[in-house]
């Protein structure tokens, strides 16, 4: 696993897990891709509408 890809833990109910990695299965993805995509989107459609998340702070922090 890449170092740029930190581990976190999701506690999620197991019936949405298991409608995820359906979801996952059927656009032949991974169960985690399929996670990331769906929070990619969350990330992209609150971008359009309120702009562009700095982080520029939260990467100086991380560089300390």
């Amino acid at each position: 696993m890449k170092k740029e890809y930190p581990r976190y833990t999701l506690r999620i109910p197991k019936s949405m897990l298991a409608k995820i990695a359906y979801i996952a299965d059927f656009n032949g993805r991974t169960t985690n891709k399929q996670i990331e995509l769906l929070i990619r989107k969350k990330v992209d459609e609150y971008e359009r509408c309120y702009g562009s998340i700095d982080l520029s702070k939260e990467i100086e922090e991380n560089e300390e």
